[in-house]
């Protein structure tokens, strides 16, 4: 399916890949020469057939703008080309939400937000990436925060008046009642003080970051409507305490109802219940494999069974992490300045915003061509979710899609060309592809997380045999280094995966007293060498 969307990227942001071909050059030449010294009889490899392949990221699918800005910030920062997109698009996301609702057909319209998800280990620099683009947002916050400043000093002067007023009618009726007169008059007067409570004024507090679930609802409602969670770190977002056994059915609901855009009312035994209504919510969080494998196993089928997972985009990049080569930062960065001031300009102007504090959205809808590329991308998806199909697996993450191909054409279109006019067949072609690929990397790690446990613990050993070898320029691993950096840690898991890598003839065993070697087949390697190249070949292909 994803063939048709996605193209092949040339970008001057990949330095590092050229440097990474000629290590690997080299590597692959080290790794030929000594593997004939070991053994030149290696079968064959036998295939992990369960395995799906990862895709190349269709970045010559952003805007231009766009494009541009993550490429100058790849190039220097040398993350994963994802995962630096998808801070670029949270940020748009979180700009433009407030501002706009999409229509995909008549009565058929959803907010823009956007959910990201990138698994990936701590050091890939997320928090690098999100700085870079959340300049904007940042002055936005300190901009309000000064200009509210009057307003800030004019409520507390107010609140700290109504205290005294609350607490001197409280003080009478105490007194009243120890010498047994009438309070009426005097709880009338309370009732009406209490009533007149100067209400806080709004500051836009947009970042937001480790956020328990209720705590994010209280914000929404009694701070700012419009707000995202942006996170390196998700794991302390999907494993915190509102994220227990007991609680995570209905804060999972609480997450589904901000994406869609509707109506969550939170009761409360000790204070103020409130009701979260007209608000809009972007999340764009870096999270481990294991600590996802892990929130998978606690929530069981819940995640997937109330569309939690569905609605996020995902990407499962290739680490960086040891080709990343220093160089010097440039001296200037003028592709990232004209994204953050198209970030300025969105949130300059005034939010459409009601009496009651609810955000009221411009309604964007598809121009005819764009509405036909977007049928058409939704009937070919909806033909794979049938049983056999290429998406049944996965078809809880498929059929949101055409909802996030939506979204994303509608921010595109914000981007380039302003709140007004209809979204166009290139801002639609363009957010088509990139939704492509994360549903291509939804199956990939949601094929791994239904495998069996052994073979998909031999999957993780194979990975991280071939990459440890590939960046050391060697062809053997110690057993100690590999339970001490790979993610099995613990030896029962190691030594049966270990063992379905050897009967599958990818790695031997070699002991020597207490020490064990594993021997990966060169074969391996030599694939594994020849793939950045072959990417290389792809790039300048496309120029």
């Amino acid at each position: 399916m994803s063939s048709q969307f996605i193209e092949q990227s040339a970008t001057e942001g990949a330095q590092f890949l050229d440097s990474k071909i000629l290590r690997d050059a080299n590597s692959l030449k080290a790794i030929d020469d000594s593997s004939k010294e070991i053994d030149p009889e290696w079968p064959e490899p036998q295939p992990l057939t369960a395995k799906i392949e990862p895709e190349v990221y269709p970045i010559k699918a952003l805007p231009e703008t766009i494009r541009a800005a993550v490429e100058e910030v790849q190039a220097f920062v040398k993350a994963p080309i994802p995962l630096v997109a998808s801070s670029a698009l949270g940020a748009i996301s979180l700009a433009v939400q407030s501002y706009v609702d999409v229509e995909r057909t008549q009565k058929l319209t959803s907010p823009v937000s956007l959910f990201l998800l990138t698994i990936a280990d701590s050091g890939e620099r997320k928090t690098t990436c999100d700085s870079f683009f959340s300049k904007a947002l940042r002055n936005y916050e300190q901009e309000q925060a000064e200009a509210m400043k009057p307003d800030i000093e004019r409520y507390q002067a107010e609140l700290d008046a109504w205290n005294a007023e609350r607490d001197g009618l409280l003080a009478a009726i105490k007194e009243a009642s120890k010498k047994n007169k009438l309070t009426d008059q005097l709880k009338i007067d309370l009732a009406a003080v209490q009533h007149n409570k100067p209400k806080s004024p709004r500051i836009p507090r947009i970042m937001l970051g480790d956020e328990t679930p209720e705590n994010l609802a209280w914000r929404l409602v009694k701070e700012w409507p419009s707000a995202g969670i942006v996170s390196s770190e998700a794991g302390s977002v999907l494993g915190s305490h509102g994220m227990g056994k007991d609680s995570i059915m209905r804060n999972l609901a609480l997450y589904n109802v901000l994406w869609d855009g509707g109506t969550h009312s939170i009761g409360r035994r000790t204070s103020e219940s409130f009701t979260v209504k007209g608000a809009r919510l972007t999340t764009a969080l870096q999270v481990q494999a294991a600590t996802l494998r892990e929130f998978n196993d606690k929530a069981g089928m819940l995640a997937r069974g109330t569309g939690y997972f569905a609605r996020f985009l995902m990407a499962w990049p290739q680490s960086t992490q040891g080709i990343r080569l220093f160089t010097e930062a440039p001296e200037s960065w003028p592709h990232l300045a004209t994204f953050n001031r198209r970030i300025s300009e969105v949130l300059s102007v005034p939010i459409p915003m009601n009496a009651e504090g609810h955000i009221e959205p411009t309604l964007l809808k598809f121009s005819p061509t764009a509405k036909a590329l977007w049928i058409e991308f939704h009937n070919s998806i909806e033909m794979m979710l049938l049983s056999g199909g290429e998406l049944y697996d996965v078809r809880d993450v498929a059929s949101k899609s055409a909802d996030n191909a939506a979204r994303l054409s509608a921010l595109f279109h914000v981007f380039n060309h302003g709140i007004g006019g209809s979204i166009g067949a290139d801002s639609f072609e363009g957010a088509s592809q990139i939704v492509a690929w994360h549903l291509s990397e939804s199956r990939r790690f949601f094929g791994e997380l239904a495998l069996p446990d052994v073979l998909a613990d031999a999957i993780r050993l194979n990975d991280f045999l071939i990459e440890h070898c590939r960046i050391n320029q060697t062809h053997m691993v110690s057993k100690s280094t590999v339970l001490q950096f790979s993610p099995l840690r613990k030896k029962e898991r190691l030594d049966v995966a270990i063992n379905e890598l050897f009967e599958l003839d990818r790695v031997r065993i070699e002991r020597n007293r207490k020490r064990i070697t594993l021997k990966v087949n060169p074969a391996l390697l030599k694939v594994a060498n020849a793939n950045p190249a072959s990417f290389a070949n792809l790039r300048e292909s496309t120029v």
